[in-house]
């Protein structure tokens, strides 16, 4: 029997290293006047074009063909937007002893943000569960946080997020939503140019959030708010991030099985409903949070390399697993049929 061991190399997501390479230049040369009024409305371009390229890639047929398997979606969801805002909400006991204000306002919004779809896939595809599962219940996660997430965030944020004033509900619907909206109407028309060019649209991706994490970092050195955070508390972040993270992954795995789901379910139930979505987070935080961004993504940004690397061993040991054994029906099913006798020559 094999013994599991660690990959000699924890990965460390280059799309890491750039956010924190654009964090830094907006720290050393953050934009102020024009150039801040720019940025601030490329970012809002930038974060209308993203959400036109989510709902222009989004495959109806597709997400009508995953309802099949609604359990293991409704466990997802349920996981993401109900169990992970109830730990949230728990970690209010943490104010100010170990958190901020600030800092718990971004960790309550990291547990809003929906779940990822890339590394989902690529970890329940590593752990051998089920793929096309990991693929529809992470669509499904990303469609509706589109919704879920600023409703809940105004709810449960309050003042921090904007609350239910008209501007912020303005705000949501003229760069969110109605660029997802219109990115679903038109793409029968530009879905095949979205197909072909994958590759090119990636770039697109990355770089509309690098630009929309350098505009809210630079607003957030130009009001001074990184005076607010020491590295005490940011280690201290980092800690309770690690809790939340052990105790999804231990409550996915452990609860699917209660709830009578196979090994390849339950794969990609724990990672499709322990993870969140940075490509996602990023630019409804600039949206939600204004000025105030800033703070708001950093526990977002510290998760999701956390989860990357916790989750890279995880799918490794999984795939190490023995292959499950198989029943009386199923080797039936697969046995091959008795060969035929060949015929005797004449």
């Amino acid at each position: 029997m094999r013994r599991p061991h660690l990959p000699a190399r924890l990965p460390l997501d280059p799309y890491i290293l750039a956010l924190l390479a654009t964090v830094g230049l907006a720290a050393l040369l953050p934009a102020r006047g024009p150039a801040a009024t720019a940025a601030d409305l490329a970012s809002t371009a930038a974060v209308a074009l993203l959400f036109f390229l989510y709902g222009a890639r989004l495959s109806t047929r597709e997400a009508v063909d995953g309802l099949r398997h609604w359990r293991l979606h409704l466990t997802v969801l349920a996981c993401t937007f109900v169990l992970f805002p109830l730990l949230g909400l728990a970690a209010r006991g943490l104010v100010p002893g170990l958190l901020t204000a600030p800092l718990y306002g971004g960790l309550l919004f990291l547990c809003l943000v929906p779940s990822t779809v890339q590394s989902s896939i690529a970890f329940t595809s590593i752990a051998r569960g089920n793929v096309p599962a990991a693929i529809c219940a992470g669509s499904f996660s990303s469609l509706a946080g589109i919704v879920l997430t600023p409703l809940l965030a105004a709810a449960l944020l309050g003042g921090d997020a904007g609350g239910f004033s008209p501007d912020s509900l303005l705000k949501i619907t003229l760069q969110l939503l109605l660029p997802f909206l219109l990115g679903q109407a038109l793409r029968p028309w530009v879905g095949g140019f979205l197909v072909r060019h994958k590759q090119l649209l990636g770039y697109v991706d990355r770089g509309s959030i690098l630009l929309v994490v350098y505009a809210a970092f630079s607003a957030g050195v130009v009001a001074g708010i990184w005076h607010q955070v020491s590295l005490p508390r940011l280690a201290a972040l980092m800690l309770v991030e690690a809790v939340l993270l052990a105790v999804m992954l231990l409550a996915t795995w452990y609860g699917a099985a209660r709830l009578g789901f196979g090994r390849a379910d339950r794969i990609a139930i724990q990672f499709a409903g322990s993870k969140k979505s940075l490509a996602a987070g990023l630019p409804m935080a600039s949206v939600l949070f204004g000025a105030h961004a800033a703070l708001a993504v950093l526990p977002l940004m510290l998760f999701h390399q956390m989860q990357l690397m916790v989750c890279a061993v995880i799918a490794r040991r999984r795939a190490q697993d023995p292959v499950p054994e198989l029943t009386a029906d199923r080797v039936a099913d697969v046995s091959p049929a008795p060969e035929r006798p060949a015929p005797r020559a004449r």
